[in-house]
């Protein structure tokens, strides 16, 4: 591979990264009580607590709502970088990475 070719390459991987770092993706647990957002390099941006969906008598549960909107979250956001990795990993693989 060119120096050139590294160069256009480096190119991509960079814009590639300022979109994962725009993407956000939200995503939600107990019917919306719990939301949280993401952005597509997997840096949480926010969690939002709707006050009127939470029973204060149930902490367990809105654990758990926390919980898995996180999980669920960073899982998308894994798969949006992957998705959009998966055309530099051939060539990356030419550069010896």
């Amino acid at each position: 591979m060119s120096r050139f070719d590294q160069a256009k390459m480096l190119l991509k991987v960079k814009k590639i990264q300022k979109e994962l770092q725009k993407h956000i993706i939200t995503t939600e647990e107990g019917d919306g009580a719990v939301k949280v957002e993401i952005s597509g390099e997997q840096k949480l941006k926010k969690i939002h607590i709707d006050p009127e969906s939470v029973d204060l008598d149930d902490i367990g549960q809105l654990e758990r709502w926390v919980e898995d909107a996180v999980k669920e979250a960073i899982n998308q956001s894994q798969k949006y970088a992957a998705e959009k990795m998966q055309p530099m990993m051939g060539a990356l693989g030419d550069l010896g990475l």
